[in-house]
């Protein structure tokens, strides 16, 4: 089995599912650039349906997919590898973890590092802000947001597609788990429409987040460099960022991703490092400890707990319910490509490094970050909340402003971010051309340009209705249709891997099928 195809894949230039997708994403996009306000009314709309009337289910599907990867990870399949038996790792692990880390929610950990914390610290659900209560409680709301449930999301949107592709010798796409509950008719259907579904999701999540990046990088050079914030600035960073990313996407996975997410670790924990040792360094080091032990404590609760008695569901919905679909419609995008890169590795060291391992970065990065922002509210000079109220795009860069080389760390923040969106849209046209190529691990440079010329066109519509919201519902409405596609991956799933332990024909059959493909 080579690492350009799997079985039951075809070297086809024009699959029928780029050719769907490529139709409406085309059709999205000449929307978006015509008629900006247009498209995102009509996203807005369809995003506040899906967070008042569907919230119970939000909630108990995502707390499942958190208990299901917990089972995967300690339970009997535990040793099972995504590969054959004696494969091992295709990218060391820490090339591994700093790509789907950076793929996964790092561009997000800067531009809400210090709002989130600091905006439920003055506004927490159901209670009295600006108190130290206030504060516990706004790190156990923004651990929920990004940790666990975030992570195991992308978990088990990646560990179903690793396992058909690298264990099951199946093309690396969405319709490949879901194919085996059906006859080849019927699955034929249901997975081109799982496919084309993905191919879409990707798209506006990866144009809405874009979209939020571009703003706060035009919100950081106003702070660094007093440059107006205006659409012509965010134009001009939208069109550096595409070269950037075309660039870096004509390099290959092994190369330009690698690299680029490589770069941003060092540069992220530089950053990270810098204002531990300048900030208040107890008290981070203290509030981390402190947020981990609030947040397990807190986890089984939170995980079930919607407000309807508390009269606070518009909370609920403008936060974690849109969290929950936020990622939720990021799972054909980073699920694909952690799939990708977790070749080799054994079921239980996937589920620790995919979920585990990011969750407690990005406890150390809030309480890093929103840590030192509460401190100098509650027993320094204070501001911070004013500024983030009045710009939450600006945050970071304010924030900044309050350690010894502010300037400094601005550029070097504003050059982080750009890096992250760089290596998001690289990666983002690395997953669509794979699923729009049958599965194909290495895609060709032609359909990783046209997939990078429609993101692009996206963004850009995005970018000049001018609004995070809106830049948040264009990410996010994918997530309705694709978590019932999630579903049926996981039945298939789980139905398939049963196998492996009650039915030693099977496994066998497994096997065989690996290495004469291999």
């Amino acid at each position: 089995m080579t690492q350009e195809t799997v079985k039951g894949t075809k070297p086809q230039k024009f699959t029928r599912v780029f050719v769907i997708s490529l139709f409406f994403t085309a059709c999205v996009g000449a929307w978006g650039l015509i008629d900006p306000e247009g498209m995102t009314g009509a996203f807005g709309g369809f995003t506040s349906y899906m967070l008042e009337s569907l919230s119970w289910y939000w909630l108990l599907l995502t707390t499942g997919l958190l208990i299901l990867i917990g089972y995967m990870a300690f339970g009997p399949y535990a040793h099972i590898r995504l590969g054959k038996d004696d494969e091992r790792p295709e990218f060391s692990t820490l090339s591994w973890l700093s790509m789907l880390f950076a793929s996964g929610m790092g561009a997000g950990l800067l531009f809400w590092g210090v709002a989130e914390p600091m905006t439920h610290f003055q506004n927490p659900p159901g209670m009295a802000g600006g108190t130290a209560q206030a504060a516990r409680e706004a790190f156990v709301i923004t651990n929920l947001h990004w940790g666990f449930h975030a992570w195991a999301i992308y978990g088990m949107c990646a560990l179903v597609i690793a396992y058909f592709s690298f264990r099951r010798g199946k093309p690396a796409t969405i319709s490949a788990p879901i194919a085996v509950l059906f006859s080849s008719k019927i699955g034929k259907s249901v997975g081109t429409a799982a496919d084309v579904l993905g191919v879409l999701a990707v798209v506006f999540g990866l144009a809405g987040s874009l979209t939020m990046g571009i703003f706060q990088i035009s919100g950081g050079l106003n702070t660094v460099f007093n440059l107006e914030s205006s659409t012509a600035l965010s134009l001009m960073i939208m069109a550096a960022l595409f070269v950037s990313y075309m660039v870096s996407a004509s390099t290959g996975l092994g190369k330009g991703i690698k690299i680029l997410s490589q770069l941003n670790m060092l540069l992220a924990i530089t950053l990270l490092a810098i204002v531990i040792i300048f900030g208040p360094t107890v008290f981070i080091m203290e509030t981390f400890v402190n947020s981990i032990g609030d947040y397990f404590t807190r986890l089984p609760q939170m995980a079930f707990k919607l407000y309807p008695f508390e009269g606070l569901s518009s909370w609920m919905s403008g936060w974690t319910l849109t969290y929950l679909i936020w990622w939720l419609a990021w799972g054909p995008f980073v699920g694909v490509f952690i799939a990708r890169i977790s070749r080799g590795r054994t079921i239980r060291e996937f589920c620790l490094g995919v979920v585990l391992i990011p969750t407690l970065f990005s406890v150390l990065w809030f309480s890093v970050f929103g840590g030192s922002a509460i401190y100098i509210e509650l027993f320094g000079g204070g501001g911070i909340s004013e500024l983030v109220a009045t710009d939450v795009t600006s945050a970071l860069f304010s924030f900044l402003d309050y350690f010894p080389l502010g300037y400094v760390l601005g550029i070097l923040a504003c050059v982080l971010i750009f890096i992250f969106l760089v290596t998001s849209a690289d990666s983002g046209t690395f997953v669509l051309s794979m699923l729009t190529m049958n599965g194909n691990l290495n895609p060709s440079l032609s359909h990783k340009l046209v997939w990078g010329v429609l993101i692009a066109a996206i963004t850009t519509g995005t970018v000049l209705s001018g609004s995070v919201p809106v830049a948040m519902a264009m990410a996010i409405v994918g997530a309705l249709p694709f978590s019932v596609f999630l579903l049926l991956q996981i039945v298939g799933f789980l139905r398939e891997i049963r196998k492996e332990l009650h039915d030693p024909a099977d496994q066998n059959e497994i096997l065989s099928t690996l290495t004469k493909e291999g």
